[in-house]
């Protein structure tokens, strides 16, 4: 098996996809005319956006993402050689601090922030395997 892409569940698309963008310097892939769903350029594996009543047409429930509760248990995380200005982009773009760059026992650079949707998101430098 091969992860094909990862899909956060949003209020609002077009929106989530403009703030990708400026935040983090994403590039919109693909949107559907409908704009209950998009996908970001990210490499390998698609990040994508998906308008919360596309999962309660199926029937689905779940906690929607939300900027006043405590975040999700998990994250999507972005990699960079400089997590610093990474961090001061991301916060510029109206990203709310979470953790500040600061380094890792096993080396990475790492920081925390929570994207406009309340989605907790890491920026970090590759990880250093060793083998």
């Amino acid at each position: 098996m091969k992860l094909g892409y990862t899909i956060i569940y949003v209020k609002n698309v077009p929106e989530t996809v403009v703030f990708y963008e400026t935040a983090f310097g994403l590039t919109q892939r693909f949107m559907h005319e409908s704009t209950l769903y998009a996908e970001m350029e990210t490499g390998d594996t698609v990040l994508s956006f998906s308008a919360e009543e596309v999962i309660e047409l199926d029937g689905l429930a779940f906690a929607p993402n939300e900027k006043s509760a405590i975040p999700a248990g998990w994250e999507i995380c972005f990699i960079t050689e400089d997590v610093p200005a990474a961090f001061e982009k991301a916060l510029k773009a109206g990203c709310s601090p979470v953790s500040k760059p600061h380094e890792v026992p096993w080396g990475q650079t790492i920081s925390y922030v929570r994207d406009l949707n309340g989605c907790l998101v890491e920026i970090a430098t590759p990880m250093k395997l060793e083998g």
